[in-house]
């Protein structure tokens, strides 16, 4: 059978039945009242904690973050969902490189949480003497945490690989084969740095089939937790979350330090809310995440 839409002038089948429906349920409620129960049910309504919670707009979050925070936002997305009713944070994790390249494509987001100053900087306008896309509210720019890079192995360390210094030796005399990051992603730069600081040719060992490559940390990590390489450079954080054996930890003459900073961004959907998020990641319940994930928080409740 055939109903004629809104445009035809008529009614669709869906809003006939739902005015039917209507006529109803108002006529029951209408009966209810005269028996004195018009107040019962304004108490019931009162009573039920999640009454008001349903009728509350329904708002996104959406936060662009390091892989390497996957833990220990998942977490922290749940208590702020917990407290600010009607709202849902949704998070896009992958490397600092990949999400930076897609906020300055256009990808809508209201938070960038970075695993490295480098990416954050690309998209920050408000930088003395430096360039950047313009993108990030400035003003809301903190560097909240920071992480270590470490060396890890397989289960039994086949390879017998115990420091940087061992792993130079060994990567030098083709004996080992080294997963890191690529060179977009931060823990791969970060690696770059240790490969410079002893004296390494990124390059000519790749040639020679002694690195391999992940497209984040979170694909370094499960190079070194499945053996398919003899050892990995990854951070702390996923070395933990990964319940990887860390031989070793870089100092930051090897590589830096190894920072996290977490703005808003301009065109953010929901600029209030970014706010709020990042008000509540400086909170003790969200410092307190992060410390058991293995950050050390910088900016503290």
């Amino acid at each position: 059978m055939h109903y004629v839409g809104e445009k035809g002038g008529g009614l669709s089948r869906r809003q006939f039945v739902g005015g039917a429906a209507a006529l109803v349920a108002t006529a029951a409620l209408a009966a209810c009242g005269g028996a004195g129960g018009a107040s019962d049910g304004a108490d019931s309504s009162a009573s039920e904690p999640g009454t008001a919670a349903a009728g509350a707009k329904k708002r996104t979050l959406t936060v662009f973050a390091a892989a390497s925070l996957t833990e220990a936002l998942q977490q922290i997305g749940r208590q702020f969902e917990r407290k600010h009713t009607g709202v849902t944070v949704k998070f896009n994790f992958d490397s600092s490189g990949t999400l930076c390249t897609q906020i300055a494509e256009g990808a809508k987001a209201d938070v960038f949480f970075s695993a490295a100053e480098k990416q954050m900087d690309q998209l920050d306008g408000g930088l003395d003497g430096q360039e950047g896309a313009g993108m990030v509210d400035h003003a809301t720019r903190v560097d909240l945490l920071q992480n270590k890079v470490v060396l890890c192995v397989p289960d039994g360390n086949p390879k017998h690989v115990q420091s940087f210094d061992g792993l130079a030796k060994a990567l030098a005399a083709h004996e080992v084969l080294m997963a890191m990051g690529n060179a977009d992603v931060p823990v791969g730069q970060y690696t770059q740095k240790i490969l410079a600081h002893f004296g390494l040719d990124e390059a000519a060992l790749a040639q020679a089939g002694c690195i391999s490559y992940g497209s984040n940390v979170k694909e370094v990590a499960a190079q070194v937790r499945e053996a398919s390489v003899d050892c990995g450079v990854v951070y702390a954080t996923d070395a933990k979350a990964e319940s990887l054996s860390q031989v070793d930890a870089a100092t930051e003459a090897m590589c830096g330090s190894v920072t996290y900073p977490v703005a808003a961004l301009k065109a953010a959907p929901e600029p209030k809310l970014a706010s709020a998020f990042l008000d509540f990641l400086h909170t003790k319940a969200a410092s307190a995440r992060f410390a058991d994930s293995g950050f050390t928080v910088l900016a503290k409740a």
